[in-house]
């Protein structure tokens, strides 16, 4: 299964974006690593290029949101209904309850959203949803 992944906007959280890419690949996903710094417009490029099944966003400075209100837009425009959107890590900037942030950004068009999620947890609940999703 290809997943493309990286850190979206203005975020270097460089070492969280290798772990994340090191597990993607351990569990044998075909990774497709866009780094830190990564506008969401890339994110939409890669998912073509690839022809993804997954595009897993990342962000831990709290400022994801800013950067992925565009996305129905861009789904929309990409035609990249299939494709699973989800992201992960430190979504808001302060202590933010997942009740609240979950909601939000499953507004803006992600499938999955994991706020505070340990790594692991997040990425066994991604396969058992694509394994649901088969």
């Amino acid at each position: 299964m290809k997943i493309v992944t990286g850190v979206v906007g203005n975020d270097v959280h460089v070492v969280a974006n290798r772990l994340i890419d090191i597990s993607l690949n351990q569990r044998g996903f075909e990774v497709f690593n866009l780094g830190v710094n990564t506008y969401l417009e890339e994110f939409m490029d890669a998912a073509v290029e690839t022809d993804a099944d997954v595009v897993l966003i990342s962000s831990l400075n709290g400022e994801a949101e800013g950067w992925s209100r565009d996305l129905p837009v861009l789904k929309s425009r990409y035609a990249l209904k299939d494709v699973v959107f989800a992201i992960g890590g430190n979504l808001a900037v302060g202590e933010v309850e997942s009740s609240v942030i979950i909601p939000k950004f499953k507004l803006y068009g992600f499938d999955m959203v994991f706020h505070q999620v340990d790594l692991n947890d997040g990425l066994d609940m991604l396969e058992a949803y694509l394994k649901e999703r088969a």
